[in-house]
């Protein structure tokens, strides 16, 4: 690889980022609304999503669990892709599909958030745990890229959809990231308020 070549891919990266700022800030700053009031009423966050997505459930589950940049109380996030039993178990007794869907079903009560990745908006598993969350009164925070696909049909106007406007799955995980460290921040700030650096 050459060095014409990393520049390139931070340049499209950079570019990006500078792009979505101005298109997903809204709904950054509404998804951080609806997560705020879940959990200050006693509710929980799950997150689900498969590859890089899986590792950015998990990742956001700790930051909410542990801490983000402050030192606060455990805040209660669950990555429904961490079991290997229960992943194992059901992909093998019903279908990959449902790995989501039935964790869903068990931990998910009215008043959940579900944080839902999919690069694409077209993830099978995904798609069902949001129609798993829909039908025990969730809402769901998705984030997408290329457009959408079926999961951002799906979204109710009670929902948040942030769609990171690229086609390439590694620069739209680059901006679900970002955006994760986001949510998190909002968090912080709208349960304890201030910055955590005063």
């Amino acid at each position: 690889m050459n060095n014409q070549r990393i520049l390139a891919h931070f340049q499209e990266s950079a570019e990006l980022k500078t792009k979505a700022a101005a298109l997903l800030a809204h709904p950054i700053e509404q998804a951080v609304e609806l997560m705020f009031t879940a959990l200050s009423n006693g509710n929980k966050i799950l997150a689900c999503g498969n590859g890089g997505s899986a590792a950015d459930c998990q990742h956001f589950a700790a930051e909410l669990v542990g801490r983000f940049e402050r030192e606060r109380l455990p805040l209660p996030a669950l990555a429904l892709t961490t079991d290997t039993s229960i992943l194992t178990a059901i992909s093998n007794d019903y279908s990959y599909q449902d790995i989501f869907t039935k964790q869903v079903q068990a931990f998910g009560q009215s008043g959940d958030v579900l944080l839902a990745l999919s690069t694409s908006g077209n993830s099978a598993n995904v798609l069902a745990a949001v129609d798993a969350a829909l039908e025990r009164d969730m809402r769901i925070v998705a984030l997408t890229g290329k457009g959408g696909g079926a999961i951002g049909k799906r979204l109710t106007d009670a929902d948040v959809h942030i769609c990171v406007p690229h086609d390439r799955t590694a620069r739209i995980q680059e901006v679900h990231l970002l955006t994760i460290h986001c949510l998190c921040d909002g968090i912080d700030v709208a349960l304890f308020g201030g910055d955590a650096n005063d």
